[in-house]
């Protein structure tokens, strides 16, 4: 897995979590399902980096 592919989905988990517990707090419910959705495509986007790594070995 590269290292930045792999920051790049660890961010986008962090941050995705972050947007959405705080709109959750505030009652956002459309930003907390904005953030619900980049914590999503942070975990697919570290899954498909973990894929390529053990298809290279």
């Amino acid at each position: 897995m590269s290292t930045g592919e792999k920051a790049k989905a660890k961010m986008e988990q962090v941050v995705g979590r972050t947007v959405r517990k705080a709109a959750h707090a505030m009652h956002k419910e459309k930003l907390a399902a904005k953030g619900a959705a980049l914590e999503s495509r942070g975990r697919m986007r570290g899954g498909k980096e973990r894929a390529k790594g053990l298809l290279k070995h």
